[in-house]
Parts: C-alpha cells; structure tokens; sequence
C-alpha cells in the first residue's frame, strides 16, 4: 500500500471504533472488519489470483479497500453491495480518496436482488452482511463462483452459531472445504 493509503486505512480504523462505540443503532454502525482480516484478505485473494471480486456488505468501504488494493496488480475489480444509503455516501468518498474508485463498482441493491440477476462470475466472494442470509445465498453463491474460487465469510468464527446451519450445508455441498 502506498503512504496515502496505509493512512486513509488507519483513518478509517479509528473512525470505525470511535464510531462503533458511540453508536447504539446496530444499523449505523460500521462493523468494520479488523486490520488483520483485511491482511489475510489480501494474502488470500493474491493465492488464488482473484481479478473478480464480488464483496456483500460494502459498510464504509473500509474492507473494499483492502479488496481493490489486492486486485489493483491485476488489474481486477470489485463489485461491492451495499443497501445503506448512509453507509454508501461515506464508502464512495472513501474510494474517491483512496484513489480507487476504478476498481470498484459500488451498487445499492439487495443482495438477494443481485445473485438472483448476475451472470458474472467471480473469483473471490467476501460475505460480509446479514449472516442469516448466507444459507439462502448458497445456490446462487456456488452458481457465480469460479472454478478454483474462494468463498469467504467473516466472523465465521467469532459467530460460528449465527452461520451453523450455513457451514453444515456447504461442509455438505461435494466440492467445497469448510
């Protein structure tokens, strides 16, 4: 990351605790991933190669970043889903100092909406939304996912019973390693 970045990537990492912490509505909130998951997000998305990236759950952008910077080598792009039209406005500011919005294609859509509708095909999917979601995404998820792809899925540990039912049907699904 270029110094510019690296501070905007800190910026951001303050302003979503201070703002987290502050803020009683769960739908206001940031929900930002941590540096270290944005760090193995990286180191994920560059083993696989992945220039197609589809990320469900944009919040403030703050792990877009971390996505569009991991394709920019490639020249990749990320499609970003986001249904908060406060947390959009902030995500596109962001993009637009990080100097990243090339590589980014912000939508404001149901995530539903759009696995139901997409044709596109991606290399590395971030979920990163409403976990009771996930499993009622898992045919369309395995429908858009590239041979060889990477379906990753936050807080899958830290709130492992919230996705329980979802993790036993891909665990169950031939092909796919939970």
């Amino acid at each position: 990351m270029d110094e510019k970045l690296v501070a905007l990537v800190r910026e951001l990492e303050t302003f979503g605790e201070m703002h987290d912490a502050r803020e009683t509505d769960h739908a206001r909130r940031m929900l930002n991933i941590t540096r270290d998951t944005g760090e193995f997000l990286l180191v994920l998305m560059r083993a696989v190669r992945a220039q197609r990236v589809l990320e469900i759950g944009t919040s403030n952008g703050y792990s877009t970043l971390w996505l569009a910077h991991a394709v920019t080598p490639r020249e990749g792009r990320v499609i970003t889903l986001e249904q908060s039209a406060f947390k959009i406005e902030m995500a596109r500011a962001n993009f637009q100092r990080a100097r990243l919005q090339a590589r980014i294609d912000l939508r404001g859509c149901d995530a539903t909406d759009f696995l139901r509708q997409t044709v596109d095909v991606f290399d590395f999917i971030f979920l990163d939304s409403t976990r009771g979601q996930y499993i009622a995404w898992w045919n369309a998820l395995q429908r858009i996912l590239a041979p060889g792809g990477l379906i990753v899925a936050d807080n899958a540990v830290s709130h492992a019973n919230e996705i329980a039912e979802f993790t036993s049907v891909v665990r169950a699904t031939p092909g796919f390693v939970v």
